[in-house]
């Protein structure tokens, strides 16, 4: 039996672990400013400023820029994905209508005070990185598993059948998403009023939901 190589890669101790996850953290918290401080089309260049570090830098921890978009994407998608889950959670006890307020208010609050980050994720980052789509719509399916969880639990309760729940949930967040999309822009309401119309759009048609899934005969077309 041939003896074995020595390997040439030398173990890391815990602590050069733990220097590289903060410098990397640092390096994401000036990438961070840099798109705040100048708008989604930021370069490199700009953010190694930012971080007072060489542009290789960046190279040596994320690979290339794709690799440091999708760190800032997985970044910003946990933000908002927490901001979501919290605020629904706090509602939890004032019934389905509330978690939903509570939800898209959430989401349009991120949107609204960072409005360039926003436009780098969902506009820049997952144009030019394959694998910060692949975030993004991991995140927006997420919060249909959410809010599908929320209805199934509320229709179960009225004794009704949770299966619609799937649908609904995820109609929602892509109307609640687009709309988000056009008003940073458009930005032609306040917030409140816009979660006031989306709200009442989506719980009149929730609310009427009930009757129709108790009918027996299937409407669908055949």
């Amino acid at each position: 039996m041939k003896p074995r190589r020595a390997s040439n890669r030398r173990r890391m101790s815990p602590e050069v672990i733990a220097r590289k996850a903060a410098k990397r953290q640092h390096l994401l918290d000036a990438a961070d400013r840099a798109i705040r401080r100048r708008g989604p089309t930021v370069s490199m260049d700009e953010i190694a400023a930012e971080a007072s570090t060489a542009k290789p830098v960046l190279y040596r921890y994320f690979g290339d820029k794709g690799g440091l978009y999708q760190a800032l994407a997985q970044r910003y998608v946990q933000q908002v994905m927490d901001a979501v889950t919290d605020a629904v959670a706090k509602e939890e006890a004032a019934g389905p209508r509330a978690r939903l307020w509570a939800g898209i208010d959430a989401y349009l609050q991120l949107v609204e005070s960072s409005p360039d980050v926003y436009r780098f994720l969902m506009h820049r980052a997952v144009r030019e990185r394959a694998e910060a789509q692949s975030t993004v719509t991991d995140f927006i399916r997420g919060l249909g598993d959410e809010l599908a969880a929320i209805f199934a639990e509320d229709l179960k309760k009225r004794g009704l059948d949770p299966h619609p729940a799937e649908t609904w949930a995820r109609g929602i967040v892509g109307m609640v998403h687009v709309t988000g999309d056009w008003w940073i822009e458009d930005r032609s309401m306040t917030r409140t009023r816009l979660v006031e119309h989306l709200v009442t759009l989506l719980w009149d048609g929730l609310r009427n939901a009930p009757r129709s899934n108790r009918r027996k005969v299937d409407l669908a077309p055949q």
